[in-house]
């Protein structure tokens, strides 16, 4: 066993599979907010929770530490190019991107394997990141769809793991 140096653990975590998601907001401006995160997991069935966490040093950190609501994506195998897009430091992301906003203002993305449009609960600073837990008050998933996943640095859309 070796000291977990800050490149050994990132390519030790590199080991699990996720699933990715880009969770959106909207900002006190009414500006969207989206990020790419594979930071995802569930917490509890009753009540319905999730989370996911977020560097402190992002520039979108403001937005999700203040937001009431925010949606959170689980993208499909036909949506890497989006899930790269808002994981880019892109000016505007969300240039050409086709969204409708929830009952709660919140971007709502077309097309995801599952959706889960949340309440934002309690967070949480740990190290390097902040620990965002949410309630889900609505959900939908589409039974047919594959699910886009990460794994060793790379995107997969096919199941070779």
């Amino acid at each position: 066993m070796f000291e977990p140096s800050p490149e050994r653990f990132r390519a030790a975590l590199g080991r699990f599979a996720t699933g990715v998601t880009i969770v959106t907001a909207r900002a006190a401006d009414g500006a969207p907010v989206g990020l790419t995160a594979n930071s995802f997991n569930s917490v509890s069935l009753e009540p319905p929770l999730v989370l996911w966490s977020l560097a402190l040093r992002s520039r979108a950190l403001p937005v999700f530490e203040s937001a009431a609501h925010y949606a959170i994506h689980v993208l499909g195998v036909t949506q890497q190019a989006l899930a790269q897009r808002f994981a880019s430091r892109q000016a505007d992301r969300w240039a050409g991107v086709a969204w409708t906003p929830n009952a709660d203002g919140v971007p709502l993305l077309p097309d995801c394997a599952a959706v889960f449009e949340c309440r934002s609960r309690s967070r949480y600073v740990e190290g390097d990141h902040v620990i965002l837990v949410a309630e889900v008050l609505r959900c939908r998933h589409d039974g047919t769809a594959s699910p886009l996943l990460y794994h060793g640095g790379r995107f997969y859309t096919e199941h070779p793991l």
